[in-house]
């Protein structure tokens, strides 16, 4: 019987978003593959540096400590496979159980999200992120810039997600950008007991529940929070579509357009993920970032 990764949190990222590889990339850039081939081999067994995704990894494949597998990370990259072995090693001198990866040398590798059957893809490289989105999996592009901490809160992992364009559709976003804030809450007033679509994260958060919901006899937790430029009144319906979905957030932030990123340095998460680049950047000084590329704000 093959393997099967079926009823597993899985969870593929590219080697940039595990680890920090940017100055090698800076190579990439500035020669070719072939530079970049060589100076990987050459640092070989240097282990590489901690990348935005790496507190995330680390901890969610903790829920796997008591012999049970209920995650899977996969390396799904555009590198060539010489330079996966760096990966393999720096992940294994940094103590992360990894088995798989899919490197493509250059090549798009987001279409082997669906025999992977994915809830999640991180990735440096927009056009591979939007890809991805449009495929139907959960996707965002990586900040390389964001402030890591793998140590903090070391028995929960912390997750905080956008509302509309994330978890939610763009639905009330297209009304907000097309006619203003007034018609915006008219419209989430008159719509509150109707539940808002799904938006491209929704499927996280359910994978994410899943596993919660599995390891309770596990010290390691997860935490999730809501934090939504939303103001009462529209804040109803963001709530009643969570309790419709049958699916609770620990914390909910509606911050009617104040800056997220203080809000976040409070609450630490490990990942947070939002449709607009200023309140990924804000983010990306709190904690780990990425940019989810869909909805009216990125089309």
């Amino acid at each position: 019987m093959p393997v099967s990764l079926q009823g597993k949190l899985v969870v593929a990222l590219s080697s940039r978003a595990l680890f920090d590889f940017e100055e090698e990339n800076k190579v990439f850039e500035d020669s070719n593959d072939s530079a970049y081939m060589a100076l990987q081999l050459e640092r070989m067994e240097q282990a590489a540096r901690r990348g935005a995704a790496f507190p995330l990894v680390k901890k969610l494949l903790a829920f796997n400590a008591d012999g049970q597998h209920r995650v899977e990370v996969v390396i799904l990259s555009r590198n060539d496979p010489v330079s996966g072995l760096r990966v393999f090693r720096s992940a294994e001198a940094a103590g992360l159980s990894l088995e798989r990866g899919v490197f493509t040398r250059g090549r798009p590798p987001f279409h082997y999200l669906e025999p992977l059957g994915a809830h999640l893809f991180l990735s440096v490289l927009e056009s591979d992120v939007r890809g991805a989105l449009e495929a139907g999996f959960p996707a965002a592009r990586v900040y390389p810039q964001s402030f890591v901490d793998a140590d903090r809160h070391p028995e929960e992992v912390r997750i905080a997600f956008d509302g509309d364009a994330v978890l939610f559709s763009d639905e009330a976003e297209r009304i907000y950008k097309a006619e203003g804030l007034p018609a915006f809450q008219a419209h989430e007033i008159s719509h509150a007991g109707r539940p808002l679509p799904a938006g491209p994260f929704k499927p996280l958060l359910e994978a994410l529940h899943r596993l919660q919901a599995a390891s309770r006899e596990l010290p390691m937790r997860i935490r999730t929070a809501l934090v939504t430029a939303r103001s009462a009144p529209a804040h109803e319906r963001a709530v009643r579509t969570l309790m419709d979905w049958n699916i609770a957030v620990d914390e909910a932030m509606f911050l009617g357009g104040l800056e997220k990123g203080p809000f976040l340095k409070e609450f630490q998460p490990d990942f947070f993920f939002d449709d607009q680049p200023a309140h990924c950047e804000s983010g990306a000084k709190a904690g780990p970032t990425g940019h989810v590329v869909s909805g009216i704000a990125n089309a």
